[in-house]
């Protein structure tokens, strides 16, 4: 598998993927925002209709895949040193193969050659969270506005992590009522383990 950096938020990168096989499907077809996604070593313009499509700037050709993953980013707006990850998708049929956390590793390892001094993301659920602890994110003891809670890491070395504060963000996910009883025993689990070692692997 590749990971590739399609473009930065200004080289207006769209990427269109295939709503039933990726979450946040409509958010990757903002050219606001940069763009990177992981792909199999067969994928590229083979000329057939895939579930997803990237077209580069000024580039009339566009190159049909169906990337294993894919994660959008963009410039904080009021903070020129962090770099938020806004959206991680990986197709419903290759969840579970530690894609999204290489994908984040990857942008994270870019974001640093290129002068950003943090990197922030916002999560939801506790696969997510235990996901980007791996990748060196720990938990700020933020939340948006949305119930998501904010982890940021240095761009350039993994994030000092508190045992507390980590225990304390599964604890903040699994008391909500919208929890399902197996993500609230994967929280638990965790918690009681405690944090995960960072993974070097997701940086390549």
């Amino acid at each position: 598998m590749e990971v590739r950096l399609l473009g930065w938020p200004v080289d207006g990168i769209v990427l269109r993927l295939d709503h039933r096989e990726y979450a946040y499907a409509g958010k990757f077809v903002m050219s606001s925002t940069g763009k990177a996604v992981a792909v199999d070593g067969d994928d590229g313009d083979d000329g057939d209709d895939g579930p997803g499509e990237f077209r580069l700037p000024d580039d009339p050709k566009r190159e049909h895949v169906a990337p294993a993953g894919a994660v959008a980013f963009n410039e904080d707006r009021t903070d020129p040193g962090a770099l938020w990850l806004r959206y991680v998708t990986v197709r419903r049929d290759r969840r579970g193969e530690g894609i999204g956390p290489r994908l984040c590793g990857f942008v994270v390892a870019r974001a640093a050659e290129r002068g950003y001094e943090r990197v922030r993301i916002a999560v939801n659920n506790a696969y997510s969270y235990e996901a980007l602890h791996k990748v060196g994110f720990a938990w700020t003891g933020r939340e948006t506005g949305i119930a998501e809670l904010v982890l940021e890491r240095p761009a350039d070395q993994p994030a000092a992590l508190d045992s507390d504060t980590y225990r304390e963000g599964l604890a903040t996910i699994a008391a909500r009522g919208d929890v399902g009883e197996d993500e609230r025993a994967f929280a638990r689990r965790k918690r009681e383990r405690g944090p995960p070692a960072v993974d070097g692997d997701a940086f390549a």
